[in-house]
């Protein structure tokens, strides 16, 4: 009989209340006498342990997975010990990833598999490209003195929906936007003059960005040059010198774009707006 009972040798180093709650979830399948003599335990004890309050850290656990469940289902299913222990900490509670990891086990929880990014920049030009002034240094002090762009694209039934963005590098806010149907210098330039609207960057604002074609344009340049911004880029083939961009479309892609079927772009734009 005892051969045939599920344990693990460490199970018999572990404390005595672990062996007891085995005992339990197996009462169903094996023999109550059997067990407490394998587990070198009693069955005068065991009985003791059932008729226990919960304990608090039992209790707390409980309470702790009912949460976990609640952001689960919110993220749809999309975020992981790091983002739910982010969430928690806004709710006043303080978990560690190795504590929450082991209720989403406990409960079944699994984030939903993530798709790879897909870069758009096309650099196949002859035109000039800045330096890399910003020198991936993503966290400014002050607002509105570097902002990062970047281009990504949306699958829609009625064809590519791209998306251009600004992001401020001190709150990583997105201070400007645009989206069209075609990938163009007046994609990033209606972007940029948004920011510019929003936010009344002075003379000196950093803009970096990859060295696409729409970013060394001559109306991008010269809305640069205009205004007395500072034009920066990353370098040839490395997405990690645009980081932060490159996240923030990870991140709507993971959690929105890459879990809806758009019929039309204007479907799409609603939904990203």
């Amino acid at each position: 009989m005892e051969q045939t009972i599920p344990l693990g040798s460490r199970l018999l180093c572990q404390g005595v209340s672990l062996r007891f709650q085995f005992i339990s979830d197996y009462r169903e399948q094996f023999s109550l006498s059997a067990m407490c003599r394998v587990m070198s335990v009693s069955r005068n004890g065991f009985y003791e342990w059932l008729s226990r309050p919960e304990s608090n850290r039992s209790q707390e656990d409980q309470a702790l997975k009912a949460n976990i469940r609640v952001i689960h289902e919110k993220s749809r299913q999309l975020y992981g010990e790091r983002r739910i222990k982010d969430d928690l900490a806004d709710m006043g509670k303080t978990v560690s990833r190795k504590r929450i990891n082991r209720l989403m086990k406990e409960e079944g929880l699994k984030c939903k598999t993530k798709r790879k990014f897909k870069a758009t920049t096309d650099s196949s030009h002859n035109k000039p490209v800045a330096d890399n002034l910003l020198g991936r240094d993503f966290n400014q002090d002050q607002p509105d003195q570097a902002y990062a762009g970047d281009i990504t694209y949306v699958a829609t039934r009625e064809g590519w929906l791209y998306l251009s963005v600004f992001i401020d590098l001190c709150s990583r806010a997105v201070v400007g936007w645009s989206m069209g149907s075609r990938m163009t210098a007046t994609l990033v330039t209606d972007s940029l003059e948004m920011a510019m609207w929003k936010r009344r960057p002075e003379g000196g604002l950093l803009v970096h960005s990859d060295r696409g074609s729409q970013y060394v344009s001559d109306r991008y340049q010269k809305l640069l040059n205009d205004n007395d911004f500072t034009c920066s880029m990353s370098r040839k083939g490395n997405c990690w010198d645009n980081a932060v961009a490159e996240s923030f479309f990870h991140t709507l892609k993971t959690e929105l774009i890459h879990h809806e079927d758009f019929q039309t772009r204007e479907e799409a734009q609603q939904a990203i707006f």
